[in-house]
């Protein structure tokens, strides 16, 4: 096979897995993801870039129907409350929160942050010297990132690039997915502290996201702005 037939095949494939991805509202609960391609999407989050390659993000699983349902009054986006179902809650395979580091964490110079970059990057002493001096001034004078929130709401970018990631390979292997922003902050918060040892200080919710096979077909087709609406060449 030539590379120009592969790089087609590609693009077909990648194409497929757009058009067939939809935010799916209520999943088959009987049918469950295979541990290895779960494994899959875990990875392609594991891989995904970061800013300064920092990963300032993690992922909460919730498995358990006892967990999920310490989410649901407050979840209002994922517990069917507009279509009178078990929601994404109750019926996804998989459910997972996306926990967003905050200041504590991702502060230019935090204790964190030299441990990453020694542990996790291994890189050497006046590499991790010169990033934190770089970190620094994009934080304070280049993306003016200076309180709590700010720096929260910047690793939740970051937490978004993985959530995307998770998203298409999903649909790659045929897998569908929702992203979901529909819940209370504080409230999701507070039970990630008091029932899964989420410490608030360290993290915030970014967003939930949920995985599984749709219950049925989507009932509208796919619409999107056109591309003369998306893009322009400069």
């Amino acid at each position: 096979m030539t590379h120009a037939t592969d790089s087609a095949d590609i693009q077909n494939l990648i194409s497929q897995a757009f058009n067939f991805r939809h935010a799916t509202k209520v999943f088959d609960p009987a049918r469950k993801i295979h541990d290895s391609e779960f494994d899959t999407i875990l990875e392609s989050a594991r891989l995904s870039p970061s800013s300064f390659g920092m990963e300032p993000w993690h992922l909460l699983l919730v498995q358990s129907p006892e967990k999920r349902a310490l989410l649901r009054d407050f979840s209002w986006g994922a517990n069917g409350a507009f279509n009178g179902s078990a929601g994404q809650l109750g019926t996804a395979s998989h459910f997972g929160i996306l926990l967003a580091h905050t200041g504590a964490t991702m502060r230019h110079h935090s204790d964190y942050l030299q441990q990453h970059m020694q542990e996790v990057k291994q890189l050497p002493d006046d590499v991790i010297g010169f990033i934190n001096g770089a970190y620094q001034k994009f934080q304070e004078q280049d993306f003016h990132i200076a309180d709590d929130r700010q720096i929260t709401d910047w690793s939740a970018r970051q937490a978004y690039i993985a959530l995307a990631n998770m998203m298409t390979t999903a649909a790659l292997m045929g897998i569908d997915s929702c992203p979901i922003e529909g819940f209370e902050m504080d409230k999701t918060s507070a039970v990630l502290a008091e029932h899964f040892d989420i410490d608030p200080a360290r993290y915030q919710p970014a967003v939930m996201v949920a995985f599984g096979y749709r219950a049925e077909a989507p009932a509208h087709p796919k619409t999107r702005r056109a591309m003369e609406q998306v893009v322009t060449w400069a």
